[in-house]
């Protein structure tokens, strides 16, 4: 199990400076003004291209705004889990490693989205509510992305029936694809935040995976 830690360490390791790499280019390849009130986009051909094709589609950036919920809900509910664990044991100490980390882990998520916010990358290709918002990296595919495949990791952990874990995974997996194909084809980012929420939400969980897989036992 250390031996597969290592491994995933170093994808993680690998998919953080992918993620570097792409947001360093946006600054460099192919930036021109085509952006909202001629703001500056990196990738601009390709952006603009994508953009066009998929147009605008704001019933689908609204369903996916609103089950962006879902993985907040995911975040409180391993809280409470925790939260119940410290009462009942009366000692953070005594409560379960991989849910400290997971809580921590989850902090770097809140952390990594508040820089992005305060340092703007790109600006949406369309005003939202009449306002200009940022959108690198897109926040909700980073959000889905870092937080339902720990539901599928602590499911896996915590449930005893292999056919509650199957069912979760597979929830997961359809909810996230939803999520993250929505918020593309919505138009409401362009092609290369979606690219680079990704690249940071899989870096950032195989961390995460990683830490667990080197520190902490199974469960089942």
């Amino acid at each position: 199990m250390k031996q597969n830690g290592k491994r995933v360490l170093m994808a993680g390791i690998l998919l953080i400076a992918a993620f570097i790499v792409w947001t360093a280019l946006l600054y460099i390849v192919d930036v021109r003004p085509v952006g909202q009130n001629g703001t500056n986009v990196g990738f601009a051909t390709l952006n603009s291209w994508f953009h066009k094709l998929t147009g605008v589609h704001m019933t689908i950036y609204t369903i996916t705004d609103w089950m962006g919920l879902v993985p907040v809900f995911v975040c409180m509910a391993f809280g409470m889990v925790g939260l119940v664990q410290l009462i009942q044991r009366r000692s953070i100490l005594q409560v379960d490693r991989d849910l400290i980390f997971l809580g921590m882990y989850y902090l770097v998520v809140i952390f990594g989205y508040l820089i992005f916010e305060m340092i703007p990358i790109n600006y949406r290709p369309i005003l939202i509510a009449g306002r200009r918002e940022v959108s690198y990296p897109s926040s909700t595919t980073l959000l889905v992305l870092s937080v339902m495949p720990t539901l599928i990791e602590q499911s896996s952990r915590r449930l005893n029936r292999t056919q509650a874990k199957k069912l979760v995974a597979v929830l997961g997996i359809c909810f996230t694809a939803f999520m993250v194909i929505g918020r593309l084809f919505s138009g409401v980012h362009w092609l290369t935040d979606i690219v680079g929420g990704v690249l940071l939400s899989a870096g950032l969980f195989c961390i995460y995976r990683a830490v667990v897989l080197l520190c902490c036992k199974e469960k089942n």
